[in-house]
């Protein structure tokens, strides 16, 4: 009975750490796309 109060997982830092990597994830991709929008060669 004392086991089934006993949380095995903390769910508040498994929702930090999923957001963080969500926004890390989020902000290469922006890069990358930046950086292929204005990666054009110029025409000499």
């Amino acid at each position: 009975m004392f086991l089934q109060n006993l949380p095995l997982v903390n769910w508040s830092y498994g929702v930090i750490l999923i957001a963080v990597f969500g926004a890390v994830c989020l902000a290469l991709v922006l890069i990358v796309l930046s950086l292929m929008k204005n990666d054009k060669k110029k025409q000499e």
